[in-house]
């Protein structure tokens, strides 16, 4: 017998024997033999409550000979060694009690499961008729209430079908830290509700909806809309961020109608955000592109069909003499891989970069050294769970990864792990991670520990830790996640490497999009090819045939090019100009190439400068999978057959009319030939910082003395204060577009400064402040927080003040503040 057998305690339910850890609910020993019990409060990943009393059985021996005097909540009651429980199934005891919760919750329940849109998939209907009496004994009339009443844009309440179990109370404070959602009143006037303070703003909330096991919350946007019987389902995968949820896709003719959160516990759990849940309307806006357009002799976009649409972009690209080209982040790995193998094969070029965002050099060392070929093995979302310290670097959890914020709330809530941060404030999400204690030069935020930080000074920060905070990153099992906001920082990655080196933690990188990484790993960047291997690497070689030598352009450079004449023209598959570093060079770019060819799903900036316009399929409407920034790949299934072409098909048809052979016609063909080229990383080389370009050499006179040469002074900064920013969850992203609901959830626009800064500007909080560059400027109300007084933080694209596009700057660069607004 082992010693894990030895530490089980052995129990008999409905006379069936089963041994178990101990702690072990009486509800969770019954389901490892198969036996249900009804429950409504209960969930697996809840503390337990006990408030519906629904899951009660008959215990008849405790152990020692004696039973409990009265039916026990199977969710509250742990295993006890020798104890006896009889379910429903086997005593009287236990169904008579369980009939009589029954008929108590349904004293005021409502009988609208007609139209109530848990009617189909409801527990309540279902343990109605399997545990409940067959008539009713209530006469009177049932109490009412006013409805819906609205939690938020996004969920609403029907009070009378709630049976008080606290599955969105407890959710709401355990799982996200969110609790602002509560039981008001006592006794028979007890209800779920909101404080009139504080409305339910939780990134979460949609999870509420999909445990509720009545249809007492229900989701704006498909409340009404279908009912579930008339639904099928897809499983699938959320593009919006790099975590890579499973999901549920439903849809009914030919449309989506809703997604919910898939159980898959190394990832999501049973969790997903609302980003993740309802933001599925863009691709069904008026200007979804269906068929292809050419640009015509009279400068005007007409339609075209497939064959012509094809020769005039081939005809362009084969005469624009140079072409970048620029995939974009969201892409599947597969289409990712088509565009870097398009790139390379068939217009002979190593001028591709999927980074629509602001990027580095020394990112791409970064992602070349320490991202690509990483696998779950190396850092998991299990493993974070269980890290007894995690360092954030640039990266704000709960606003670019929602799903790694609450792995990270799960461990850190209960003191088992310290969260430490190094930014330029102190968030609301940073407040709800755990426990932490200050470091050298550290600030409690209520929960995680923050190392303040100016932004650009990342590198200065991580070099001069305390040893203390380096102590705490020397515990087996610590991690150090750093964002792609790191890329504007100098020296960042490198000092971020550099110290999990020196301190044995693992490090991962979680970039936002949910087709970076496995752009990295499918070789769209200037200086990889697929599998993280160098340019003219002899494996790709030996599959894709000769390839190009000289070194690419990354994005910036891209643009930059095609705006002075170097470039003829640009490839751009799913780009928003308004990402790009300098969106006014982007749009330039893309107005002075000498022919453009775009793939995209619905009407873009770049469709107005585009000469051949080819429609791609959406996430929805074709197959492939997603990597994570774990390193797990996410295959999913098509979930809407339409006409709508991948990336991949598009351009391996292209190729065809430009005769050459890309061969990646299907998914199974791509998938194929790209895990040949795979590879999986064993060990991690340093990122080496690229040399600084030399000093100029001195001039000298006759007599060998160095001549005064006149040197341009540095630019003076636009402003006193360094601008801090990062992109909100929730915000004025295309991708979600369509939904209203969940647009009124969004954080709003604002500028936050410290309270001395306020005092200085004359400002109170939610008055105007004026953020200006050379560039132009953003009027957004203060918010008074946690920040050093010479910084100012604004987010990144939130609606009506998209920094990039209104400032053309970003993290770290130098802002003016002035109080009200542009004269």
């Amino acid at each position: 017998m082992t010693a894990v057998e030895q530490d089980l305690i052995t129990v008999t339910i409905d006379g069936i024997e089963v041994s178990v850890p101990p702690g072990t609910l009486l509800i969770r020993a019954a389901e490892q033999v198969g036996i249900q019990i009804p429950r409504f409060c209960d969930h697996p990943l809840l503390e337990p409550a006990g408030a519906c009393r629904q899951c009660l059985v008959e215990v008849t021996d405790m152990g020692n000979g004696r039973g409990m005097p009265k039916p026990a909540a199977s969710c509250t009651t742990t295993v006890m060694p020798g104890m006896v429980i009889k379910t429903q199934h086997t005593s009287p005891v236990a169904d008579k009690a369980q009939q009589g919760v029954m008929e108590l919750l349904l004293i005021n329940h409502p009988l609208d499961c007609p139209v109530c849109d848990k009617g189909g998939e409801c527990p309540l209907q279902n343990q109605a008729m399997s545990n409940g009496r067959a008539d009713s004994r209530f006469e009177e009339e049932k109490r009412t209430f006013p409805k819906p009443v609205a939690i938020s844009s996004n969920v609403l309440l029907d009070r009378e079908r709630c049976v008080l179990c606290q599955r969105c109370t407890r959710f709401s404070e355990e799982i996200p830290g969110d609790p602002f959602i509560d039981l008001l009143e006592r006794g028979a006037s007890q209800q779920i509700g909101t404080s009139e303070e504080e409305p339910f703003h939780s990134y979460f909330s949609g999870n509420t909806v999909q445990i509720c096991p009545v249809g007492a919350l229900t989701g704006a946007s498909y409340r009404f809309r279908a009912r579930p019987f008339d639904l099928r389902s897809t499983d699938s995968v959320c593009e919006h961020c790099s975590s890579g949820c499973a999901q549920r896709t439903d849809w009914r003719r030919g449309k989506i109608t809703r997604k919910q959160a898939g159980d898959d516990p190394q990832v999501n759990e049973e969790w997903n955000c609302d980003k993740g849940r309802w933001a599925f309307k863009s691709t069904v806006q008026r200007d979804r592109l269906l068929t292809p357009l050419v640009r015509n002799d009279n400068g005007e976009l007409v339609e075209a069909s497939w064959p012509e649409a094809l020769e005039a972009a081939a005809a362009g690209l084969r005469a624009a003499g140079g072409v970048g080209v620029l995939p974009g982040g969201r892409l599947t790995e597969e289409d990712a891989y088509a565009y870097a193998k398009f790139a390379r094969v068939a217009l002979g070029t190593n001028d591709v970069d999927y980074r629509s965002r602001p990027a580095s050099e020394e990112e791409a060392i970064f992602l070349a050294a320490r991202v690509a070929g990483v696998t779950p093995e190396h850092v998991s979302f299990t493993s974070l769970e269980a890290a007894p310290t995690v360092l954030l670097v640039g990266l704000e959890a709960e606003e670019e990864a929602g799903i790694v914020f609450l792995r990270l709330r799960k461990n850190s809530r209960t003191g088992k792990q310290k969260v430490l941060a190094i930014a330029p404030l102190a968030s609301k999400g940073l407040a709800k991670l755990g426990g932490g204690t200050p470091g050298s030069g550290g600030v409690a935020a209520g929960g995680g520990t923050l190392l303040r930080c100016v932004p650009g000074a990342e590198a200065e920060v991580l070099n001069g830790l305390a040893q203390s905070e380096k102590d705490e990153l020397a515990k087996p099992g610590s991690v150090i996640l750093v964002g792609e906001r790191l890329a504007t920082s100098p020296g960042a990655y490198a000092a971020a490497a550099a110290l999990a080196d020196a301190t044995g933690a693992k490090l991962a990188w979680i970039p936002r999009r949910a087709g970076e990484v496995g752009a990295v790993d499918a070789g769209a960047l200037p200086t990889l090819l697929p599998g993280g291997r160098p340019l003219g690497a002899p494996e790709v070689a030996a599959v894709w045939g000769e390839l190009p030598s000289a070194p690419g352009r990354d994005v910036d450079a891209i643009w930059q090019a095609a705006a002075d004449g170097e470039l003829g023209g640009l490839l751009v598959g799913g780009v928003d100009p308004a990402d790009a570093s300098d969106p006014a060079l982007a749009a330039e770019a893309l107005a002075k190439a000498g022919f453009v060819v775009s793939l995209e799903v619905r009407r873009s900036a770049v469709t107005e400068h585009a000469d051949v316009v080819l429609p791609v399929a959406p996430v929805e409407e074709k197959a492939g999978r997603f990597v994570t920034w774990e390193g797990r790949r996410r295959p999913f299934v098509r979930t809407l057959e339409t006409t709508a072409i991948t990336d991949a098909s598009v351009l391996d048809a292209l190729a065809d009319e430009l005769d050459v052979v890309l061969g990646l016609r299907s998914v199974e063909q791509i998938r194929a030939e790209l895990d040949a080229l795979l590879t999986t990383r064993t060990s991690f080389a340093p990122v080496v910082l690229p040399e600084p370009p030399p000093a100029p050499e001195l001039e000298l006179d006759a007599e060998g003395n160095p001549v005064e040469v006149e040197v341009e002074p540095e630019p003076e900064p636009d402003g006193p204060f360094k601008l801090a920013t990062w992109t909100e969850l929730l915000d004025a992203g295309r991708g979600q577009d369509g939904d209203e609901n969940l647009a009124g959830t969004a954080k709003p626009a604002r500028a936050v400064i410290s309270a001395a800064t306020a005092a200085s500007l004359g400002v109170a909080d939610g008055e105007p402040v004026t953020v200006t560059s050379s560039r132009g400027s953003i009027t957004v109300p203060a918010e008074l927080g946690e920040i050093a007084d010479d910084v100012v933080w604004v987010p990144t694209n939130a609606r009506g003040a998209a920094v990039r596009s209104a400032l053309a700057s970003g993290s770290g660069a130098w802002v003016a503040l002035t109080a009200g607004g542009v004269a």
